[in-house]
């Protein structure tokens, strides 16, 4: 299964670039950088000044996807806007925002299962 904004949450998310768009906690809003590993209810997100790990419930996830499905992606207009952070290549970009319920399992059975991406 291809990368892409529809099969995000089916993927492993390690390794991509994320900013918190909305959180139970004021204080977690704007972290972005690179997510560098997940557990059943948090993902650790790597940023310039250190790791942050941010729990999934109460939390809304914004992920950039670098890869062809994206360019494909926003040519059919599918996604929000390019997606600039700490841990973002600037290359063009698709960006996904899920709510990060969406994402409480533990990792190696979301990605098996594939997920259902509830996105905009």
């Amino acid at each position: 299964m291809t990368l892409s904004p529809e099969t995000l949450i089916g993927h492993e998310l390690i390794g991509l670039p994320v900013r918190v768009t909305a959180s139970s906690d004021p204080n977690r809003v704007g972290i972005d950088g690179t997510v560098v590993d997940e557990t059943t209810s948090t993902l650790v997100i790597q940023r310039q000044s250190g790791e942050a790990q941010i729990p999934k419930a109460g939390t809304e996830f914004r992920f950039a996807i670098t890869d062809e499905a994206a360019a494909s992606a926003k040519g059919a207009g599918t996604v929000s806007q390019p997606f600039e952070s700490a841990g973002s290549t600037g290359e063009v970009t698709a960006s996904v925002t899920v709510d990060g319920t969406h994402l409480l399992s533990r990792p190696a059975r979301r990605t098996v299962s594939g997920g259902r991406l509830q996105w905009r």
